[in-house]
């Protein structure tokens, strides 16, 4: 898994955490199960675009693209 998507999910855990929120109301607030969140959050898997779009919505974020730097 590539450093970009492993501080993605990594903001994401940070996002949960920081609204008190478990792995279960991420679950059904994202509507999806609790293990998809708690494989997406052991980064066992590499996550579709799909599914880190309907975590951010239900954490109240976004995913952004912006220029890399040099």
């Amino acid at each position: 898994m590539s450093e970009n998507c492993i501080a993605i999910i990594d903001r994401l855990i940070e996002q949960r955490h920081n609204k008190g929120m478990t792995q279960q109301e991420l679950a059904q607030a994202a509507q999806l199960t609790q293990s998809v969140i708690a494989r997406l959050e052991r980064k066992k898997t590499i996550p579709q675009l799909n599914t880190l779009l309907k975590v951010a919505a239900a954490l109240d974020c976004e995913l952004t693209i912006t220029p890399a730097t040099v």
